[in-house]
Parts: C-alpha cells; sequence; structure tokens
C-alpha cells in the first residue's frame, strides 16, 4: 500500500486561531494593557503553534494552548520593562505560573475580557467609525477588506482606522475596564452596534467559503446578554438581545446539508428553534417594560423579526404589519440598507411594483453601488414582473459582487433559472 500524502495541518490550526482570537486578544490585553501590543503577541502565538502544532500534534484543548503562549510572551515583555516592575510584581509571577484558562462550563458564562475588551474598544476618545473598525477587527476577528464590505468604504480607509485607534488608546493610557456609570452609558450605543455587527458576520459571512461563522453568532450573543445583566433597566440592551435570540433561532434551517444557503421562504420552520424563540419574546417584552419612550432601533428589529418568528409558515407571515415596522425604523435610524429591506416587506404586503421603485431610487444613489443584496433584491422583484432578462442580469451582477462564495453560487443558480 503506498504511504498517504501527509495532511497539511496549517488551515486548520489557522481557523482555531480566528475562532480563538478575541479571546486571546482579551487575555493578553489585560497584561499588557495595549490592544495594539495585545493583537501582534497574539500573532506571535499563531506563529509558535504553527511551528510545533504540525510536530507536536494539536492539543486538546488549542484556544487555551493559544491563550497561555501569549499570555507568556506578554509577561516577558513586561519584565524587560522597567516602568512595568510593580505590574510585574502583582500580576506576572501568577499569570506565569497559573494553569491554562478554563474554557466556559456553559453558554452564558462568558469571559469578562471580552466585555472589557469591547467597552475599551468602544471608548469616546475614538470616533464611531474607529470605535466600530477596531472592535470588530478585534472581537470579531474581521479582515479590514471584511470590515470594508460591512461598512461600504474603502480598505485603505478601515485600516487607517484601526491602526490611529489603536494608537489613540495606547497615548491616552485608556483603563482596560467594564466601565460605570455615565461612563457606561456613553459608550453603549457603540457596544450594541459593534455585538450586532459581530453576530451579522456570523450569520451570514461577508466573504469565504461559509455561509455561517456560528462562533460569532455565540460570541455575540453571550456578550449581549451579559450585558443585560449588566445593565437590566436599559430596553435597548434587551431589544439587542431579542433581535439577536430570533435570529439565532433560525440557524439550523439557514442552511442544507451541503452548506448551501436556504432563502427564508424555503426554511423548515419546525427546525427553528423555540427554545430561543422564546427567550426572544421574553427579551422583547422586556424592553417594552423598560422603555419610557418610543421603541429604539434594536427594539423595532426585534419586533420585527418576532413577526416571522410567529408565522407558523411564510404565507403567514404579518408582512403589512412588517412593512410598517420598517417604516418606523426607517424613520428613527435611516440608513439605505434599512430603506432596501423595507422594499422587500413592501413587496410582500402591495406587491413588486411599489417595491421596485424603492429600489431603483436606492439604486439611482452611490452608496450601495457596490452592496450586492441591491441587484439581488432587484432581481427578484422583476423576475416576479415577469421582466426575466433583466432579472438573470440583475442577478448575474449581484454574483459578480458577492464575495461569499456560497452566496455567488446562489445567486448565478437564480440567474440561470430566469434563463430556463
Amino acid at each position: 500500500m503506498e504511504p498517504q500524502p501527509a495532511i497539511d495541518p496549517r488551515p486548520a490550526i489557522e481557523t482555531v486561531f480566528r475562532l480563538e482570537f478575541p479571546r486571546v486578544v482579551a487575555a493578553v490585553t489585560r497584561v499588557v494593557r495595549d490592544v495594539g501590543i495585545a493583537e501582534e503577541l497574539a500573532q506571535d502565538a499563531l506563529v509558535a503553534a504553527l511551528e510545533q502544532w504540525p510536530r507536536d500534534g494539536v492539543p486538546d484543548r488549542p484556544g487555551a494552548w493559544l491563550t497561555a503562549a501569549a499570555r507568556h510572551r506578554a509577561v516577558d515583555l513586561v519584565r524587560r520593562r522597567e516602568n512595568y516592575a510593580r505590574k510585574l510584581r502583582e500580576i506576572g509571577r501568577t499569570l506565569e505560573d497559573a494553569p491554562p484558562p478554563q474554557e466556559p462550563p456553559d453558554p452564558d458564562a462568558i469571559d469578562d475580557d471580552l466585555l472589557r475588551l469591547v467597552f475599551t474598544t468602544c471608548h469616546p476618545v475614538l470616533s464611531p467609525e474607529a470605535r466600530t473598525a477596531l472592535t470588530l477587527r478585534l472581537l470579531g476577528g474581521l479582515t479590514t477588506a471584511e470590515i470594508a464590505r460591512a461598512h461600504l468604504v474603502p480598505e485603505p480607509t478601515v485600516a487607517q482606522r484601526v491602526v490611529r485607534a489603536k494608537r489613540t488608546l495606547a497615548t491616552r493610557n485608556i483603563a482596560f475596564e467594564v466601565p460605570y456609570g455615565p461612563d457606561r452609558e456613553a459608550r453603549l450605543g457603540s457596544v450594541l452596534d459593534v455585538i450586532y455587527l459581530i453576530f451579522n458576520e456570523g450569520y451570514a459571512a461577508t466573504a469565504g467559503d461559509d455561509w455561517l461563522r456560528p462562533a460569532l453568532c455565540e460570541d455575540a450573543l453571550r456578550l449581549a446578554r451579559q450585558l443585560a445583566a449588566l445593565m437590566p433597566k436599559e430596553p435597548e440592551v434587551h431589544g439587542l438581545v431579542s433581535l439577536l435570540e430570533f435570529q439565532a433561532a433560525r440557524t439550523a434551517a439557514r442552511t442544507a446539508p451541503d452548506g448551501t444557503p436556504v432563502l427564508l421562504k424555503d426554511q423548515n420552520r419546525r427546525r427553528w428553534n423555540r427554545m430561543l424563540i422564546g427567550r426572544g419574546i421574553t427579551a422583547l417584552d422586556r424592553a417594552g417594560a423598560t422603555s419610557t419612550g418610543a421603541p429604539g432601533p434594536y427594539a423595532l428589529q426585534a419586533a420585527i423579526a418576532a413577526c416571522h418568528a410567529h408565522a407558523l409558515t411564510y404565507e403567514d407571515t404579518d408582512w403589512t404589519a412588517i412593512a410598517t415596522l420598517y417604516a418606523l425604523l426607517a424613520a428613527r435610524a435611516p440608513s439605505p440598507v434599512v430603506e432596501l429591506n423595507r422594499a422587500v416587506a413592501v413587496s410582500m404586503a402591495d406587491g413588486p411594483g411599489p417595491a421596485l421603485e424603492i429600489v431603483d431610487t436606492l439604486a439611482a444613489g452611490s452608496a450601495l453601488s457596490d452592496y450586492h443584496l441591491l441587484p439581488s433584491v432587484r432581481g427578484d422583484l422583476l423576475l416576479r414582473l415577469g421582466r426575466t432578462a433583466e432579472a438573470r442580469a440583475e442577478f448575474e451582477r449581484a454574483a459578480a459582487l458577492a464575495r461569499n462564495e456560497r452566496e455567488r453560487q446562489l445567486l448565478l443558480a437564480r440567474a440561470a433559472t430566469c434563463g430556463a
């Protein structure tokens, strides 16, 4: 029998690193108090893994191994710095001798360091754009290209924001902590936004071969639940938790066994997680109970998700209510993406004609010129109007813009159907 070729372990190592990257950075930031240096030390740990794991085998707890390797390098760095002598005496010896951290015992037992990291990267000394970019880079493990795609801006712009944000946090000596009182409230909006964006990247990956990245969804949901326990009187925190619970409930039904995306209308709703839907309903009730005014953007999005969750079949969906909620959301938090989603709801409530007018208005602008879902939605509307040649062209354009391979294949299949 001929010997089998050795399997290259590097792709698996890099996948493990991407999943564990936020926890490694958070743990190391606690030691060095500098997110930029923490990121570099996390990368050093990856280099060490690429050198040792192919030779010695992947450890049973690779995340703990990476964290320990990066943390030991952090302690060595602290030891070399004279001005960190006191911190070395207080922290260094304990960290150096401590065993690798245990995995969270249950889904809600999230490492507090992640919460500290998200509040640190959302500090008011940074611009809103810089906060979002840095948090997505460190907690979401997103590349600059993925962040740029999510925010519809050039990659060099995102790269500059990340570099400047890390430099600002370092030069201003921003504490690595979860703040209290007014300071916490001042950062809350940014924290909610980045948790939502991290979840979205896991729910529908911007790029790559996989449609879902469940680990990102789990991290975002845990952070949101932890935040709700920390701030029980904030309605938008409960609104975000509700939204993520509802969205997470659909995960099992969103892909076929081969990983192909399954559209909402084709999903087997018996596979939706009823426990998560129940948690979403409870969180939405809490958002309403703690609110003293009009519902916020996350509570409105949760209410939209609740409409889907209550419908036993796609045909039972209350699209009129969803269109109304999207109109309220567009007034409260206007954006081209919200308008595009409103167009989809309008198409189901009032027909494709009125919705196409909304989409054509968006297409005339430049905000969504590179956003693949715009031609995708337009193609669907044109198909329903019987304009198959135009629909095929739109689906092909959407496929050319999509950077996720699974999504690209789905769009090309829809274009082919138009041709048939």
